[in-house]
C-alpha cells in the first residue's frame, strides 16, 4: 500500500491504528462494513509493540494484523505512517499512533469495566467520541473531560458486540470448532490483565476445580496483554483436554456467544456479556480493586460494578456459585438488563450507526 495524499476523487480515506490485537477486534466490524461502502478507502496500521536492539520501541504491523487475514492493500506498515495523509483516524487505545496528517480523529474505545480506565483526561484530545452508552457519557461529563452535550459526542455504541445479538453467529459451528459436543453447559473464564487479577491469585486452582466437577465444558481466555510477564497460554496448556480449551484468539465474541455462564473479576468482558442476559460470577480481587481505588478514583462499584452477577471469594465458592447460577439462570436478569441498557447504545446495530455517522461526515466534507 502506498502512502501519500489523503482520499481524492471524492474518496474518504479512513485509517485505524492500534498496538494490541484486541484494539483491532473493536474496529473489525466497522472495517468490513466500510470495505463495502462506495467512496471509502479503509486502511489499518500501527502494530504490536516491541523493543528493537537499540532499546527503541517500534510497532510490528505484520505480527498484529497477520492473523486476521486482511487484504495486503489494506495494511500500511507503521514505518510508512510519516508519509500517510488520511481523512479520518480511528483509535481504540488512548494515545493515537499517528499518520502524517488527518482531518478528524475518532476514539471508539476498547471496552469499559467498572474500573473506568477509558474515562480519563488523556482521552480528551479527540475530535469525536463513539460513546459506548449513557454511563460512559455521564462519566466523561462528571469528571469534567467532555460535557454530556459536547458536539464531539456520537451515540454509537460498541460495534465489537453486534454479533452477540445480530444472529450472525452459529452456536453449533462454534462449538464444533472448539471441539465440544454441546452436551454440557459451557463456562467461560476470562480474567482481566491488571496486577492482582484472579488468574494470578487463584485461577489455576479454580480451573482445576471446575474440571473436577465433571459437568462443564470450560473455555479459558487469558488477557491478551497482561501486566505481569507470564505466558498464560503456555503455562495453562497442560490443563487442556477434552473439556478444556484455551482461547488463543483476541476475538472472544464467539466464545461469549456460546457460553452459558461467564466467570471474570474486573474485566470489561463482563459488561459485554451482559448483553446476552446470562449468569456472571465475579471472583473477588481485593488487592487489584484497592490499587485501582488509590490510583485515580475512577473505580465505581456503586453505580453498577458487579451488581449484574454473584461475587465470590475464591475457587470453592465460585464452583458453588456456578452450579447455582446454571440451575437458575433467570436470577438477576432484571439487573443485568438494566445495566446493559445503561452501558450500551444501539445494541446489535452499533456498526450500522457508525457507518451512518461516517456517511454524514462524507457529506459534510463534500
Amino acid at each position: 500500500m502506498g502512502t501519500g495524499q489523503r482520499g481524492c476523487g471524492g474518496m474518504t480515506r479512513v485509517l485505524f491504528t492500534g498496538y494490541a490485537p484486541v484494539h483491532f477486534v473493536c474496529f473489525q466490524p466497522l472495517f468490513h462494513a466500510l470495505r463495502r461502502e462506495p467512496g471509502v478507502d479503509v486502511l489499518v496500521s500501527g502494530g504490536t509493540r516491541k523493543t528493537d536492539d537499540a532499546g527503541l520501541r517500534e510497532h510490528d504491523t505484520e505480527m498484529m494484523y497477520g492473523p486476521f487475514g486482511l487484504q495486503p492493500e489494506s495494511v500500511v506498515d507503521a514505518a510508512e505512517l510519516p508519509g500517510l495523509d488520511v481523512d479520518i483516524l480511528f483509535c481504540a487505545n488512548t494515545k493515537p499512533i499517528r499518520p502524517r496528517s488527518f482531518r478528524k480523529s475518532v476514539q471508539l474505545f476498547h471496552g469499559l469495566s467498572f474500573r473506568n480506565r477509558a474515562i480519563r483526561q488523556e482521552n480528551g484530545g479527540y475530535d469525536h467520541y463513539f460513546m459506548l452508552g449513557p454511563y460512559m457519557r455521564r462519566g466523561f461529563d462528571s469528571r469534567g473531560i467532555i460535557s454530556a452535550d459536547d458536539p464531539r459526542v456520537a451515540r454509537i455504541g460498541f460495534p465489537k458486540t453486534d454479533r452477540l445479538l445480530d444472529a450472525s453467529l452459529d452456536r453449533e459451528a462454534i462449538l464444533r470448532e472448539l471441539g465440544f459436543s454441546g452436551d454440557r453447559p459451557v463456562v467461560l473464564y476470562a480474567p482481566t490483565g491488571a496486577h492482582g487479577n484472579s488468574l494470578e491469585t487463584c485461577g489455576e486452582e479454580l480451573i482445576e476445580q471446575l474440571l473436577a466437577v465433571g459437568s462443564y465444558d470450560v473455555i479459558v481466555k487469558p488477557h491478551d496483554h497482561p501486566k505481569a510477564d507470564i505466558d498464560w497460554n503456555e503455562r495453562l496448556a497442560p490443563l487442556e483436554g477434552e473439556h478444556l480449551r484455551l482461547l488463543r484468539t483476541p476475538d472472544a465474541i464467539p466464545a461469549l456467544y456460546v457460553s452459558d455462564l461467564l466467570i471474570s473479576d474486573a474485566s470489561s468482558i463482563a459488561n459485554e456479556y451482559l448483553l446476552l442476559d446470562r449468569p456472571i460470577v465475579f471472583v473477588d480481587v481485593p488487592e487489584l480493586l484497592a490499587a485501582a481505588a488509590v490510583e485515580d478514583g475512577r473505580l465505581d462499584l456503586e453505580t453498577w460494578g458487579r451488581k449484574g452477577g454473584t461475587v465470590v471469594s475464591g475457587p470453592a465458592e465460585a464452583v458453588e456459585a456456578v452450579a447455582a447460577a446454571l440451575e437458575h439462570p433467570e436470577a438477576q436478569s432484571e439487573s443485568r438488563r438494566a445495566i446493559a441498557r445503561d452501558l450500551f447504545y444501539n445494541p446489535g446495530s452499533a456498526t450500522a450507526a457508525a457507518v451512518h455517522w461516517i456517511r454524514t461526515e462524507q457529506r459534510v466534507a463534500a
